[in-house]
This record gives structure tokens, sequence and C-alpha cells, in this order.
């Protein structure tokens, strides 16, 4: 992968700033991405969901937080808390990535809204991104991020309900370290709740490591493409509770009126929903 410097334009608030990265797409990482997923098929075309792996910022060691993330105030806002989670987001797969694009990533601030949770003081910020190849969109997205303040994680419980409908496709996976460090490799995701088993459960307080929610999500679009037969034209997903690494979770597919209706699930607990069309 290659990228570019990026160049960050700040305004006088934190929603004006806007940032523009380039990469371009590999055969190498194409091969990467699907050695790590294991789930993708072997489709002429680039995987949906590998835009993940592109144009992410290449920030260098010193400048990372204790945590691993790169530290506030670049890009991301300075909000105040130090705990970073993608919390979910809304993707449109306008036109297909092909081997060799060179992709840019328009990435701006959009919204930054505190609230107050049963763990304290939140801060959720929106950021929309654009991936274009020679100024034609491909990809658009809105990422939802979350802050939340320090202390031990104490996991939102939330039962599987009875679904109506029937399962389309289900598939059960058992991550293991060695599938969250090479997706850590692959997105260039320094956060140590996914491959530093000490951190996670001594300062952040998890009793495993952390799937990482961008991976479930592209698992469960990927059972989402195999119900169409055909690459997905949207994915909206919601992460409920963090899945670890230490036990099996479960990827599930209902067919609906607009699409399907995905869930990711482990031990009884939900712990992410999404939909697809």
């Amino acid at each position: 992968m290659q990228h570019s410097a990026g160049d960050v334009s700040a305004g006088s608030e934190d929603r004006e700033r806007i940032e523009r990265r380039t990469d371009r797409v590999s055969g190498r990482l194409v091969e990467q991405f699907r050695a790590t997923l294991g789930c993708i098929p072997p489709t002429p075309e680039v995987p949906q969901f590998l835009h993940w792996c592109l144009a992410t910022p290449l920030t260098p060691n010193v400048e990372l937080g204790t945590d691993g993330h790169p530290e506030r105030g670049d890009f991301l806002p300075e909000v105040g808390l130090p705990r970073r989670m993608w919390a979910g987001g809304h993707l449109e797969f306008r036109a297909s990535l092909a081997d060799s694009d060179i992709v840019e990533r328009t990435s701006r601030i959009d919204d930054i809204r505190e609230t107050t949770g049963r763990s304290g003081r939140l801060c959720f910020v929106t950021v929309m991104h654009d991936y274009a190849v020679d100024g034609a969109s491909r990809i658009t997205e809105r990422q939802d991020i979350v802050y939340r303040g320090a202390g031990e994680t104490k996991p939102r419980a939330v039962p599987v309900e009875e679904e109506d409908e029937p399962v389309a496709m289900s598939r059960e996976i058992l991550p293991g370290a060695a599938l969250l460090f090479r997706y850590s490799a692959l997105t260039f995701n320094a956060h140590r709740i996914h491959y530093d088993l000490a951190y996670a459960r001594d300062i952040e307080g998890y009793p495993a490591l952390v799937v990482h929610g961008p991976l479930i999500a592209t698992q469960l679009g990927a059972i989402a493409a195999r119900c169409f037969g055909r690459p997905l034209r949207t994915f909206e997903f919601r992460s409920v509770a963090p899945v670890f690494a230490d036990g099996v979770y479960r990827l599930e597919a209902r067919h609906t009126a607009e699409g399907l209706s995905l869930r990711a699930t482990q031990r009884g607990q939900l712990a992410m929903r999404a939909a697809a069309t």
C-alpha cells in the first residue's frame, strides 16, 4: 500500500475539518484481505469493504496515545474523553473498485454531540467519507464514533430475542488472536484492545481481546452478498456490545421486505445489528 501525506485543513470549529488521503488498490492487498477474512468469495471484482484498508492514517509510533490510537486534535477532535470506539455507520456502494485504482478518500466531521449514558459522559462524532476514483464517487460512508471516559468496561448485556423470519444463512466464527492481528495490520490499526491482552484486560477492563467492529461488519456484509448473489448496494450497522476473541460468535441473515436483516451474537447476547440491500 502506498499512501500520500494527508492534507488537513481545520476551520474555526472541529466540524469544519477536511482531510484528503490517497491510496492504490493492489493485487497483494486484495489477496491479503481474502486470506485474512476467509469468507470472501474468489470473484474477479475487488471485494467490498476493502476500502477500510485504504487511505488509513500513517501515524508515527511516537504520536500514538497509550491506547494505540493516534492522539486527538489533528483530524478527529479532542473532546476530553480518552476511550474511542467505532459505534456503527452507513455505506452506499455506488460502483466497484478495481485493481490498480488510485482512490482518494475525502473525510469531514459532520456532527459532534455530547450526552450522558450509564457509564457517564459520552461524545458522539459523525464523520462522512467519500471514496472516489478519477473524481467519480465509488463509496460514500457515514462513520459513527463514540468517546467515553476511562475506567472498567462493563459491556451492555442485550439478550438475543427470537426472530419471526427464519435464518437464510448463518456462520459461526472462532476468531483467535491471529485473525485480530492480521486485520489490525490490514487496517493499520494499533488500538491495543485487539492484540495486547494485558492492556485489554488490566487497563480497559475487558475479559479478553476485542474483535474489531468493522471486521464483524465485513463478515456480515459477506454473508449478505452471498444471500443476494451479487454485491451490496447499501449496508448499515450498529455495534451493541463487544465481541471477544475467547469464544465463538454467530452471524445470521434473514430476508426482509427491504433486503436483509443481519446480526452477530455471542454467548446468547446481541453484539451487532445490520441491514443490507
